[in-house]
């Protein structure tokens, strides 16, 4: 087995076919077909089920693709560390951030990456919790944001800060009187809320408060997209139920057009796990950006600039 024959493979799983990998290989497709063969012989086992539709891995073939796509990885973050200078950390690092996180971080990681370590590529990916729970187990993230622990098998997590939840909705909407300053949770039974779907973890979340109250919600729409779902708000729509950082979907400078009121009988909250592999699978670069990122949010925190946030790791 060689890293030739894993850097085939992994392209073949992820096109779902010989045909397009072959293209993307610049290889004939009856070379790859032998090599693939060849690895299945060192193996042991068959590694694709092929189909008319296409190729899907075998139990044994999803193993080797998650441990390849690894290996694969850290022979490029090896290539990357033997060619860098000794003053200057570099290499390429991928992060996934939920939307409303990267409304708050993903501009000023970015700038301060750029501003200190010029030699780090930074990929940031931006994706819902059960979208970026499945990069990471599959080994295209580096570092992500989940909202729950032990999420990923074989990685390492900390908890990094926990962030109450608020209902929010346009300034200009008279959903609620100007003096009110919270809410309690039956106020939202004859609200119009738009919410994520059931699948999403936020929406698991405060599905769970309404049913512990016997309340029964049903929203207006079911809205993944952040963008989408407050530009609906701005329409006049109603409100929704998100962290602070939802506010500034549109850029800080238009984070006054909303309003946000805590919910003061229910302790609406989640808590935020950085996730990385074991340190000793890590880069100097990884763990160089792991430790910005936990910078980055103390510093919103103590600044004023992100309500309703509590920092548990420290900086």
């Amino acid at each position: 087995m060689d890293v030739k024959q894993l850097k085939y493979f992994v392209t073949i799983v992820e096109c779902a076919g010989f045909t397009q990998a072959s293209r993307e290989l610049n290889i004939a497709q009856p070379a790859l077909s032998q090599q693939i063969s060849r690895l299945e012989y060192e193996v042991g086992a068959p590694l694709l089920l092929r189909s008319p539709r296409g190729v899907t891995p075998t139990p044994k073939g999803l193993t080797l693709y998650r441990h390849a796509k690894f290996i694969l990885r850290q022979i490029d973050q090896a290539l990357v560390l033997t060619r860098e200078t000794q003053t200057e950390v570099s290499g390429r690092v991928t992060i996934g951030l939920p939307p409303t996180t990267i409304c708050q971080i993903g501009t000023e990681i970015t700038e301060v990456m750029h501003r200190k370590y010029p030699g780090i590529l930074l990929n940031i990916v931006e994706g819902l919790s059960g979208s970026l729970q499945g990069k990471a187990r599959s080994g295209d993230l580096d570092l992500t944001i989940l909202f729950t622990p032990s999420a990923v098998p074989g990685s390492q997590h900390s908890p990094l800060f926990r962030e109450e939840l608020f209902v929010v909705f346009p300034a200009e909407r008279d959903l609620f009187p100007k003096s009110k300053i919270n809410v309690a949770i039956r106020d939202l039974a004859d609200v119009p809320l738009i919410l994520p779907s059931q699948q999403h973890g936020l929406r698991r979340r405060i599905d769970i408060e309404f049913e512990r109250l016997d309340i029964t919600i049903t929203p207006l729409a079911e809205i993944d997209s952040l963008p989408i779902l407050m530009r609906c708000l701005l329409r006049g729509m109603g409100a929704t139920i998100k962290p602070h950082s939802a506010v500034n979907v549109f850029g800080p400078e238009h984070s006054g057009v909303w309003r946000f009121l805590p919910v003061k009988d229910v302790a609406l909250s989640r808590v935020n796990y950085l996730y990385s592999a074991p340190d000793k699978e890590t880069s100097p670069a990884i763990r160089v950006v792991a430790q910005e990122i936990r910078n980055v949010v103390c510093d919103q925190i103590k600044t004023g600039r992100w309500i309703g946030v509590e920092a548990i790791a420290a900086a």
